[in-house]
């Protein structure tokens, strides 16, 4: 627990507004619940001072929650690790192969995105998580990962107290009105026999306690196996979405080429290293990568800026036909368009009759894509971006017969 000091090395106080966020305060509520009613049942059903498996389910019980909000605060406020304001590769021309960012006013480092919420430049960026409201990334991804372990952990622990309480209560007591019967099967004798209070208000409580350990367990673990398999293949979400985009845009243009992906070592315990270090501490600097045989260090970063040329190629320019007021889910814009409102963070923009719209992705009711300002939109001096629904806008006669398809579905030639 000596490291446990560098999750309270805030940068400055500013770091603890993090807290005062929908997604920690759900998260938080839920640890607390689920570790209060289970240190609570826990010692109603198996009293810790009585035997040694008492003691030990009661220590576990602490170190479950001690183990998951260290974790967790260490994501949260350790943080994934930001490309440095200003940052250039070492040599000049490498420049040339790299994105470069005008809100940090930098470079974008190989593996690096920008993150509009952090509204820096985020380094080995896996996504935004709004459940510990910062980015998963270089420097936090080992701890992301360990919390999204330890919490289904704790909670199966926790779902099993919840369970043997109320069998305990429903089994010795049954309650009808004001009465109590007491049943009495040898099945359930224990020495010493656990009597757990039977209450309306208890029972209440350790319920919902169970719904939200099991809920838990189910979405927490799914993330987890999903984190576990992008980093035995020493990738991220979004390089993975990279990955495909690249495939797809081979096969777009039935090119002569085969994409590589260059930071998976070949050896999945390379990969797990490179996240998982005996020293606690991820390998590398979060700037320079150690890459695959045949691949170079911005291998990813041309197949990048071949993939933002290409989304100018196959973009389409709408009119705005019908003002939209970037809701997240509109209703007066048909059923359909308000029942598939994408599942994402990304946002709406706001639309008014008139404007001109460069979409360069969509569903089939809704459009992503970029607000035309002024002539200085191609070279990506003013826009702002998000999605929008497909019947508040018209394709322009001089974009001919190209189209966005819908996000999954592959085009050929």
């Amino acid at each position: 627990m000596g490291t446990f000091c560098s999750i309270i090395k805030f940068e400055n106080l500013q770091e603890l507004k993090r807290l005062c966020h929908w997604g920690p305060i759900i998260a938080l509520g839920v640890i607390a619940i689920c570790s209060v009613m289970a240190m609570i049942d826990s010692v109603l059903w198996y009293w810790p001072l009585h035997t040694t498996g008492g003691s030990v389910n009661f220590i576990m019980l602490i170190n479950w929650t001690i183990m998951i909000l260290y974790n967790y605060f260490n994501a949260m406020f350790v943080g994934p690790g930001f490309v440095p304001l200003g940052w250039k590769p070492d040599n000049s021309q490498d420049s040339m192969y790299l994105q470069y960012c005008k809100v940090c006013q930098a470079y974008k480092a190989p593996r690096s995105h920008h993150c509009r919420k952090c509204n820096r430049c985020v380094m080995k960026m896996d996504h935004h998580c709004p459940w510990i409201n910062n980015c998963c990334g270089y420097q936090n991804h080992a701890s992301f990962t360990l919390f999204l372990l330890l919490a289904p952990l704790g909670c199966i622990h926790a779902a099993f107290i919840f369970v043997m309480t109320m069998y305990t209560q429903l089994y010795n007591r049954l309650s009808f009105g004001w009465n109590t019967v007491k049943i009495d099967m040898s099945a359930a004798r224990r020495d010493p026999l656990p009597i757990v209070p039977f209450g309306l208000a208890a029972f209440a409580a350790t319920l919902f306690a169970l719904g939200l350990a099991i809920g838990t367990t189910i979405a927490v673990g799914m993330l987890f196996f999903i984190q576990l398999k992008i980093i035995l293949r020493n990738k991220t979400s979004i390089e993975s979405w990279i990955e495909e985009k690249a495939k797809d845009r081979i096969q777009y243009y039935q090119l002569d080429e085969v994409f590589v992906f260059p930071y998976d070592l070949g050896s999945r315990w390379k990969n797990f290293n490179q996240v998982f270090t005996w020293s606690g501490a991820p390998e590398g600097d979060g700037l320079e990568w150690p890459v695959r045989h045949g691949c170079q260090q911005y291998s990813l970063t041309i197949e990048q800026l071949k993939q933002k040329a290409d989304k100018r190629v196959r973009s389409v320019r709408y009119k705005v036909i019908q003002d939209y007021s970037g809701a997240c889910c509109p209703l007066n814009k048909g059923i359909k368009t308000f029942f598939t409102s994408p599942c994402t963070e990304e946002p709406r923009i706001r639309l008014q009759k008139g404007e001109f719209i460069l979409a360069t992705r969509g569903l089939r009711y809704w459009l992503y894509g970029d607000k035309i300002l002024d002539d200085s939109f191609v070279e990506g001096v003013s826009r702002i971006r998000g999605w929008f629904p497909r019947n508040c806008v018209e394709k322009c006669p001089c974009d001919g017969d190209t189209n966005p398809a819908p996000e999954g579905e592959k085009k050929n030639r």
